[in-house]
């Protein structure tokens, strides 16, 4: 049957050599430790920086929302009035092939 064409990796052309890698020794020195301060309670202070909206920032937010908002609104009211439309035409269907069934045993 068909065999899948497995691609071949090429040899490197010229010569491949690894990066060079410069480790420096590190030494201890002792000294003397700093005390560490005690936690901070999270009612008292936050790490969070505080975010601060401008009148453009709050004007943008409010035009996304809208946007947004409307853009849900269009998209459910279009599959609200598909579903409308078809339940209209099923129904306009049954009635047809009803009275085409009913004309078939009057004859």
């Amino acid at each position: 049957m068909l065999r899948p064409k497995i691609p071949t990796m090429p040899t490197p052309t010229g010569r491949v050599t690894p990066p060079a890698v410069v480790v420096e020794p590190t030494t201890v020195t002792p000294g003397s430790q700093t005390p560490v301060p005690p936690p901070v309670p999270v009612a008292a202070a936050s790490s969070r920086p505080i975010v601060q909206l401008t009148p453009g920032t709050a004007l943008a937010l409010v035009g996304g929302g809208t946007a947004v908002v409307l853009a849900v609104g269009a998209v459910l009211v279009s599959m609200l009035l598909a579903v409308a439309i078809t339940g209209a035409s099923l129904a306009v269907v049954a009635v047809v092939v009803r009275s085409i069934l009913a004309s078939d045993n009057r004859r």
